[in-house]
This record gives C-alpha cells, sequence and structure tokens, in this order.
C-alpha cells in the first residue's frame, strides 16, 4: 500500500471510531478501538512506541511515544475532546 492509500485507510478507520462512540471519551479508549479497525481492515501497527530523540549527536531519553505507528512509516497522535473548540469549528468551515 502507498502512503496515501494507507493514511486514508487510517482516516476511514478514525471516523469510524467516532461515528461509533462519538466525542467525550478517553484518548485510551479511542486508541483501542482504532487499533481495532486497523486490524479488521489488515493493517499492520504499533502501539506505543518510543520516539528517539537526537540532539546535537546525542540520543536523550524524553519519554517520547507515538501513540501508533501504522506500516513502520505513518506516526498516528491520538486526541480526544469533549467538544469542537471555536477555533477548531472556524478552521473546519474554512475547509468545507
Amino acid at each position: 500500500m502507498t502512503d496515501p492509500q494507507i493514511t486514508h485507510e487510517i482516516t476511514e478507520a478514525a471516523i469510524a471510531v467516532h461515528g461509533e462512540l462519538g466525542p467525550g471519551l478517553l484518548e485510551a479508549v479511542c486508541e483501542e478501538c482504532l487499533c481495532y479497525e486497523l486490524t479488521n481492515r489488515h493493517i499492520q501497527f504499533a502501539m506505543q512506541q518510543p520516539i528517539p530523540v537526537v540532539y546535537k549527536n546525542a540520543q536523550l531519553d524524553c519519554g517520547c511515544r507515538a501513540d501508533l505507528v501504522v506500516a513502520d512509516r505513518i506516526i498516528v497522535d491520538i486526541k480526544a475532546s469533549a467538544a469542537v473548540a471555536n477555533y477548531d469549528a472556524a478552521r473546519q468551515e474554512e475547509e468545507d
């Protein structure tokens, strides 16, 4: 699969999770449900993967983790909110 095909599948899976659960749940719940969707779509992923931080040639242990790494190359950062903020709503209107 190409990167655009994978990101399309990730987006569709996230939309399916949101459509089923709605807003306001914890990110951990959304993550598990997204993993369920990706598994059903036969898309390989890893959860809570450490992300190395290299600063001035030194690898630092900053505790950075990716929520999901899909197909060994796409990082997914899951965010959840109870409602859409005014800024986000305005941005969404611009995109439509």
